[in-house]
């Protein structure tokens, strides 16, 4: 695929100094280059927590007409509770430029995804909802199966190709196996014409071929290669030798 339906991430008007968005590394990036290109069909957004990731998710995804606790363009909840928003205003400063525009998408937050599910069995519970929204989901309330089973049910049945799909820490609730499941099926749907961004700590997802690996930290955003990710380097080095790391970890001064 070489039109993306997100080809890149343009910061169109600064932030308030005074706001905590100031200070995030993936902010910073923004403000000072301009704009972030995306260059494949599947990209990672990696680095420590704090450098800015999920909130970049979160602004891409509302930018481009996604509720922002989750689902599908057409969803509209909020448990904001007071009705002040717990989200960021990051989206009202960046742009997307697209050449073309996906026939379907779904905004996926391990965070959220709760209330996503909840939504969803409070809408079939209306009276004009017919056919049931469930069905276009696997046809069982994804309250009534495991966090991991409802992932990927959502994934598996909702997820119809030629989308843009943006996840947030999907492997939350997914085990190694899951996950493993969890690259079948986005490989399944990059062949059918699809588009993902997602935020990941996971050294499994980040493994996709071909994938793009953004790399968030203080200096900024800056491309990697699977290998040369924090994320990698470390569990390589826990996993050869879990005996010395937990040694390093746990004795006492």
């Amino acid at each position: 695929m070489t039109r993306r339906y997100v080809g890149e991430i343009i910061m169109k008007r600064p932030v308030d100094k005074k706001s905590y968005l100031a200070e995030l590394p993936a902010v910073k990036f923004l403000e000072e280059k301009g704009s972030l290109a995306i260059d494949s069909d599947v990209t990672f957004f990696v680095g420590e927590n704090g450098t800015g990731k999920s909130t970049l998710i979160e602004a891409i995804a509302v930018a481009c007409g996604f509720n922002p606790e989750g689902g599908t363009k057409n969803f509209s909840f909020s448990t904001s509770g007071d009705g002040e928003s717990f989200h960021s205003e990051l989206w009202k400063h960046i742009a997307i430029s697209k050449s073309r525009y996906p026939k379907d998408g779904f905004f996926l937050r391990a965070e959220s995804f709760f209330n996503t599910a909840t939504y969803i069995d409070e809408l079939d519970k209306l009276p004009a909802a017919s056919p049931k929204i469930i069905g276009g989901y696997g046809g069982k309330s994804l309250h009534k199966q495991s966090h991991g089973e409802s992932f990927l049910a959502l994934v598996q049945n909702r997820f119809h190709g030629s989308g843009l799909y943006i996840l947030d820490e999907p492997e939350a609730a997914l085990s190694p196996m899951r996950l493993m499941t969890l690259i079948a099926e986005m490989n399944r749907l990059v062949k059918q014409d699809s588009q993902f961004i997602i935020a990941t700590h996971s050294p499994i997802l980040l493994a996709f071929p071909g994938a793009e690996v953004l790399q968030l930290s203080e200096i900024g955003i800056e491309r990697v290669g699977y290998r040369d990710t924090e994320h990698y380097r470390v569990t390589r080095r826990f996993i050869e030798n879990p005996e010395k790391m937990m040694k390093y970890l746990t004795e006492e001064d």
